[in-house]
């Protein structure tokens, strides 16, 4: 049966720092917006405190997440054991977006190992922790991490970072701006 807490125990904590993926889901106020639930990997997020996660946002295809915390706040991310006892762990909480430009940046970025296409920290203050059991998730082999997002990073260069982030993450699928609208005018 699951349980909740205020806060992440040691062993959330723990659980937390032995996966290899987890979920980011995000949705706008609008009934008739999207739902966003996106995969991350990598060495990626970090656990600030008890009450507070974040993680480095690589560019990718779309920014929703992004959009989602600048209209409402709300974030959930959640873990899946597909190895060893079963669990799902969830944060429930409210996240804003820290961009490079910010002085949150110079305080969070060099506690992440740095990848390539790094293009804002979500920083999370976690007000719900939820365990389940994870009983349907089935066992999974963890045989590594795929290089290409990072790969294809490098060959764009900064500028080619800039151009596709202008033309890709500064709107959501929805037509919501997102706090990279403001740093790519």
């Amino acid at each position: 049966m699951g349980k909740q807490f205020d806060s992440m125990l040691p062993q959330h904590e723990a659980f937390i720092r032995q996966q290899h993926i987890y979920f980011i889901g995000s949705a706008p106020l609008s009934a008739d917006g999207h739902v966003n639930l996106s995969p991350k990997g990598h060495d990626s997020l970090r656990i600030l405190s008890e009450n507070r996660v974040a993680y480095l946002d690589l560019t990718g295809s779309g920014n929703e997440t992004s959009a989602h915390l600048e209209e409402n706040g709300r974030i959930t991310v959640m873990f899946c054991a597909f190895d060893g006892a079963p669990n799902i762990l969830r944060l429930y909480g409210t996240g804003k977006v820290v961009l490079p430009d910010s002085p949150e940046w110079d305080t969070l970025y060099p506690l992440f190992t740095p990848l390539p296409g790094a293009r804002q920290i979500m920083d999370i203050e976690v007000h719900k922790v939820q365990t389940s059991c994870g009983f349907s998730i089935p066992f999974m082999s963890y045989t590594g991490e795929r290089e290409t997002l990072q790969r294809w990073a490098v060959q764009q260069g900064e500028q080619g970072l800039k151009d596709y982030r202008k033309q890709k993450n500064t709107k959501s699928i929805d037509g919501m701006p997102t706090p990279l609208s403001v740093l790519y005018k």
